[in-house]
């Protein structure tokens, strides 16, 4: 791909309504140009073939072959194309959303329910320029990364042999004299390639870890419930949507509800730990915001905290992070190589905020060893 190319995009949607709005909203995005629209999956990969688009918007629920069909097709000829899934607010939307991103979907928007076509038009460019932004970076980023990786398997270590399966681990050092306790709670920020990532770190957690987790992911209402359910088939610990006044429980994974806030209380007897969940104003256009959840557990949890940072657009969580290593929490961030979106982790690696820099397949090996070790 040409880095100076447009982004070609196919629009993907059995509604002529919605053809209508993402083809206008994309026409108007620089350094896009959309090559066509289909109706339905089987009309879809029609027009792959002739048309060589680069990205799908997706429909997910399409008579004749819907969204998970085509994700899979394309997963099965491994086809070179990404998909950004448009999205139905309800749980079996959610639940659908979740595999089609499991299937390599790069994100999901969800569709306007109401409104006028001027309104839905507005809340769709806000969805997805961002986003379309974020796919064409990353994506050239993977070529090159893809490019190096290939020209690096043609040498041999001076140890003899090319390691491209256990990952890369960066340590840091702590601030002289500084000395944190084990960990007793860990809280994690990701955004965008969220849930695909989730699914293959916290399979890795141990059932009796011993402590809490706490993520924010951002997404809105409905499809953090689907999360949660689709994590807690696949983890060792229990995962589920956390709810007001929850008591924060050992081996129990709490994930922000959608549209809401979320951070650590105290309880009632000043010793026990609870969530509480807010619709305070948005931070960093997000809520849930992880940099809202990361202030809490600085003040609650000082010395025995470990922070993740992990994939995604933006910069939620870099001001948390930076107060949780005042608190002396241990900062991990996920690498640039892993992430489908190099936004979250970018600054507090860039910064000295992180602690530890890790590959995707490593970050739960260094969760465990902050909690089973200072």
């Amino acid at each position: 791909m040409n880095p100076k190319a447009p982004l070609r995009v196919l629009v993907v949607d059995d509604t002529v309504v919605y053809r209508k709005i993402v083809s206008d909203v994309l026409s108007k995005i620089p350094g896009v140009e959309v090559v066509g629209t289909a109706h339905n999956g089987k009309a879809a990969l029609v027009k792959i073939a002739s048309l060589k688009p680069d990205l799908l918007t997706l429909d997910i629920e399409m008579p004749e072959m819907n969204g998970l069909e085509v994700l899979r097709h394309l997963q099965d000829k491994k086809m070179d194309v990404g998909a950004i899934m448009l999205s139905t607010l309800t749980q079996q939307g959610g639940a659908m959303t979740m595999r089609a991103l499991e299937l390599g979907a790069f994100d999901f928007i969800p569709k306007p329910q109401e409104g006028s076509m001027a309104e839905n038009l507005i809340a769709v460019k806000a969805s997805l320029s961002p986003m379309l932004q974020a796919y064409a970076k990353g994506r050239q980023f993977r070529k090159l990364l893809r490019g190096a990786l290939s020209h690096s398997a043609k040498r041999l270590t001076p140890g003899g042999n090319l390691d491209k399966t256990t990952g890369t681990v960066v340590r840091r050092h702590s601030p002289a004299g500084f000395r944190r306790s084990k960990s007793e709670i860990i809280a994690i920020g990701i955004s965008t390639g969220g849930p695909n990532a989730l699914s293959q770190m916290l399979p890795r957690i141990p059932g009796d870890i011993g402590v809490p987790i706490v993520i924010v992911q951002h997404m809105p209402p409905v499809f953090t419930n689907s999360l949660a359910k689709s994590l807690d088939t696949k983890c060792k610990v229990t995962v589920k949507e956390a709810c007001n006044g929850d008591p924060l429980q050992p081996n129990t994974a709490y994930i922000a509800p959608g549209g809401m806030h979320m951070k650590i209380m105290a309880g009632s007897d000043g010793k026990t730990r609870v969530i509480k969940t807010t619709q305070d104003p948005p931070e960093n256009s997000c809520r849930p915001s992880a940099d809202y959840l990361f202030r809490s557990v600085a003040d609650h949890y000082v010395g025995r905290a470990t922070a993740v940072i992990m994939t995604g657009m933006g910069t939620d969580g870099n001001e948390g992070l930076k107060q949780m290593k005042r608190s002396g929490a241990l900062v991990i961030a996920q690498d640039k190589s892993t992430c489908i979106v190099f936004g979250m982790p970018k600054e507090p690696i860039e910064s000295g905020t992180a602690d530890v820099v890790a590959s995707l397949d490593r970050i739960a090996d260094e969760i465990i060893k902050s909690v089973r070790q200072p």
